[in-house]
């Protein structure tokens, strides 16, 4: 505890993805060369739609601004599968079965690991995490492809998305829409 507040302990990476053998502390800077775990979960209903989650009000980064599906900092001692189904769970209540890996890359001081979770779970029963998430919705292919490609509403992370847009909207959709490219 710090000021009466939980303190958020992440694992320390090198950019090659092993232990640097010490702590991180969310909040605090990361020192040049070191890099902490992200993991993002896509979330896609059998029906071929996406989830995505509108990110707390009261959140530093990205304020108000969907995303699709749920992630997150890995825990000390979490790898990025575990901390993928965590943030699943945690965001949406959604239990994962299988994962497939998406991509793997690297940012400003983060490693980031995307994940696809194909679910058939009631649409309706997507819970929100208090301070975290405060709505979501539930696109098709077409509409979701609309918003990524114009634009219309920000997604937190379109960027790292790209890497694998066509595991996650099979090519044929991206193609009737003209959105290809």
């Amino acid at each position: 505890m710090q000021d009466g507040k939980t303190v958020e302990k992440w694992d320390a990476y090198l950019e090659d993805g092993t232990l640097a053998g010490r702590d991180l502390i969310r909040g605090e800077e990361i020192p040049e060369g070191l890099f902490h775990l992200v993991s993002e979960v896509v979330v896609r209903h059998r029906d071929g739609s996406l989830l995505l989650m509108q990110r707390a009000y009261c959140k530093e980064v990205y304020p108000g601004r969907y995303e699709v599906g749920a992630g997150g900092s890995a825990l000390k001692g979490e790898n990025a599968d575990e901390a993928a189904r965590r943030e699943l769970w945690e965001e949406t209540g959604i239990v994962a079965g299988s994962l497939k890996p998406l991509y793997r890359c690297v940012g400003e001081n983060a490693i980031y690991h995307g994940y696809l979770c194909e679910t058939d779970c009631d649409k309706r029963t997507v819970t929100l995490q208090k301070n975290e998430t405060i709505d979501f919705m539930w696109l098709s292919p077409e509409d979701f492809l609309e918003k990524y490609w114009t634009k219309k509403e920000l997604l937190v992370h379109t960027e790292r998305l790209k890497i694998a847009l066509d595991a996650i909207i099979p090519k044929e959709a991206q193609d009737d829409e003209g959105c290809a490219g």
